[in-house]
């Protein structure tokens, strides 16, 4: 199966169970995973991330294959682009 066809295929369902697997080393109904499965899933995961999900997690993977570590800032601003320096403020009151 080509890269295209793998990716098209799998359902964001379908990349969260794989993700819990690599993540537990465990397949929905408790049976590890091989070392083979292993590294199967956590490409795909991996190559999902890049292409599709664009994670916005401090480390991943871009659509090129290249590790990508993310600063504070950077952070900031992709949880709030509109107000990139603010913060919540509340009155004692509304505690």
């Amino acid at each position: 199966m080509n890269l295209d066809a793998l990716l098209s295929a799998m359902t964001p369902e379908v990349f969260e169970r794989i993700q819990e697997a690599v993540e537990t080393g465990k397949w929905g109904d408790g049976s590890r995973l091989s070392e083979p499965q292993l590294e199967s899933c956590m490409q795909a995961v991996m190559l999902y991330q890049a292409k599709i999900a664009r994670s916005a997690e401090h480390m991943t993977v871009n659509e090129h294959g290249e590790i990508v570590h993310k600063s504070k800032q950077e952070f900031r601003r992709e949880l709030s682009p509109s107000q990139p320096d603010s913060i919540a403020r509340f009155k004692h009151e509304d505690l």
